[in-house]
């Protein structure tokens, strides 16, 4: 039946003269994103409308769920369009839709015309009010509410005529690619791929870190996170997830430094690599998933010492969540379910019994010193070990 959809955008719409940079941009992920469905789709820009032209057989539940994972999209309207052969042409055309499209006809409707092109013969008050008598006519059980109506039938006057009742939700937000690019520390646990996807939900394109340590954390541990990744993708498009092995440089910290700061040494040092690679691949943020007080080293003063090493921002878009607010993103972007596989990540493997809750910047640096004479070198290797996997 629908052979078109109409796409609703939010803010894209208040750009003013830098609009197009944006409608271009969603126009790019649209096509990106209708690349994986069965189908030939064309997208289009028509005097401040989005529309998605179906060029052949096709599958309408994938489109509609791989249209509702594109950022910047709030409405997708299912659309039929017809040619202009008059007014009686047009009422057949409108009951012949409402039939198929609500087959339930004890309801409530409005009509809701628009007239772009002025040439046509009737004004939109007319043809509201010819349109919804022909639909009183046909539909005995139907009743019109201006108000509040069960069914907002719209339609509009274009070079075709499109005819269209139904808003399914998008997934809002921006563009990706519109606010630059940040780096995410993607861990195998719960909270930074929902960080990753919150700021991608932003226009802001993501790549990923993940630090391995083997032998104590698995190759199925480092699976786990390119698995996280690729659902990420869905919503971000391509991410470029670079694998750092962390594993001598965790031990090297664990020999030297006193056990009850190793989980802040180590956070410090993985932000230092992190923010290296982000500023070689010109990302302008880092990104993690840290929720105040959640574990001991998410707590403000564990905040602050790990935030001294970098010189670039870093969003915590989580930082006020409750761990249930997170969970229920998480399963509804679906990383829920892979986050709690059980398989340690190096975060969770070289973690002290009694950690420090309320570090001393100035003592974790004294600290620090124990490493100097082998840690700007143990980094070097860890970057030389870098491997990048594009998840998409």
């Amino acid at each position: 039946m629908f052979k078109s959809f109409l796409i609703k955008y939010g803010e894209i719409g208040i750009k003013g003269k830098n609009r197009y940079i944006f409608e271009d941009a969603l126009v790019k992920q649209i096509k990106h994103a209708l690349k994986k469905v069965e189908g030939k789709f064309e997208v289009s820009k028509q005097q401040g409308r989005m529309y998605v032209e179906v060029l052949s057989e096709y599958d309408y539940e994938e489109t509609i769920a791989s249209l509702q994972k594109v950022f910047g999209i709030v409405g997708i309207c299912p659309v039929v369009h017809v040619e202009d052969e008059g007014f009686d042409k047009l009422a057949e055309s409108v009951v012949e839709y409402f039939k198929e499209a609500h087959p339930t006809l004890d309801m409530t409707f409005k009509v809701n015309a628009r007239r772009a092109r002025k040439n046509y013969p009737l004004d939109s008050m007319q043809i509201n009010y010819s349109i919804g008598e022909k639909i009183l006519q046909a539909f005995p059980n139907v009743k019109v509410d201006v108000h509040k109506p069960d069914i907002l039938l719209n339609i509009e006057i274009r070079e075709k005529i499109y005819i269209y009742s139904q808003v399914i939700p998008g997934a809002g937000g921006m563009p990706v690619g519109t606010n630059g690019k940040a780096m995410l520390l993607l861990s195998g646990g719960i909270d930074s791929p929902v960080a990753g996807y919150m700021v991608s939900k932003r226009g802001v394109k993501i790549d990923a870190v993940y630090f391995h340590a083997p032998p104590y954390t698995s190759e199925r541990a480092k699976q786990k996170v390119v698995d996280l990744a690729k659902l990420v993708a869905v919503y971000s498009g391509p991410i470029h997830l670079h694998v750092i092995n962390f594993t001598d440089i965790q031990l090297y910290i664990y020999e030297k430094c006193p056990h009850d700061e190793l989980t802040i040494i180590m956070r410090r040092y993985m932000m230092k690599i992190a923010e290296h690679i982000a500023k070689e691949t010109g990302s302008l943020a880092l990104i993690t998933g840290e929720s105040i007080g959640q574990v001991a080293s998410q707590t403000l003063q564990s905040l602050a010492a790990t935030n001294e090493v970098c010189t670039m921002p870093v969003m915590r878009p989580v930082i006020s969540f409750d761990k249930q607010d997170i969970v229920d993103i998480a399963q509804r972007i679906n990383t829920f379910e892979t986050s709690i596989l059980p398989y340690e990540d190096c975060c969770t493997i070289f973690v002290a019994k009694h950690p420090v809750t309320k570090p001393n910047i100035n003592i974790i640096k004294r600290s620090e010193r124990n490493l100097e004479e082998k840690i700007e070198e143990l980094v070097a290797t860890a970057l030389a070990t870098d491997e990048v996997i594009i998840c998409e």
